[in-house]
């Protein structure tokens, strides 16, 4: 069981037979009043998000989500597979399901596969890749103004804005948190 008091960042709870995780909190004393603990809660299964406050003495059960190291084989349509490493088992997950983040992820890409009682509900990419720029155009001598950028395509296919000293053939590293050049591998 979990108490709302002791609500941190990625805790998961049972609440009306949905499963919950919690991605912000804040506990709230008012001068008057009793105590209460503001939350933002996403329902794992469905992705939606909602602000609830509780009690801090409120109780829910404790979910069990399961996260497996994975790499990413191939994709078929609309379904993405992924390899379990030790038991060889291929598992498919719709592509509804994966993150944004998840443009970056190119093949043999170990991901982490979440799930609920057995059902695959999300994809949880590395927070960092290294690609080669596959198409960009090329910098000119002068232009050093600061933060001045330019589009690039990457290996995945995916585009990102990088500073202008970065020529095609050349590996850089993206954040997939926020999908933006983090710096040359």
């Amino acid at each position: 069981m979990v108490s709302a008091g002791d609500f941190r960042n990625g805790v998961t709870f049972e609440m009306d037979g949905k499963v919950y995780q919690i991605i912000d909190f804040q506990h709230v004393k008012p001068g008057k009043g009793a105590a209460f603990v503001r939350t933002k809660i996403r329902n794992v299964i469905d992705g939606g998000v909602t602000e609830r406050t509780f009690n801090p003495t409120e109780k829910f059960p404790a979910a069990q989500v399961e996260r497996y190291e994975m790499a990413y084989s191939y994709n078929d349509g609309g379904l993405y597979y992924f390899m379990d490493g030790r038991t060889f088992e291929m598992i498919p997950v719709d592509e509804d399901k994966l993150p944004d983040g998840f443009k970056f992820v190119k093949e043999d890409c170990v991901c982490k596969v979440l799930s609920y009682k057995g059902s695959v509900f999300g994809v949880e990419p590395p927070t960092t890749v290294t690609l080669k720029v596959t198409q960009t155009d090329p910098g000119f001598k002068g232009d050093t103004a600061t933060n001045v950028t330019k589009p690039a395509t990457l290996e995945t296919g995916a585009e990102v804005k990088v500073p202008l000293f970065i020529d095609e053939g050349e590996l850089i590293i993206i954040d997939t948190r926020t999908g933006e050049y983090s710096s040359r591998a």
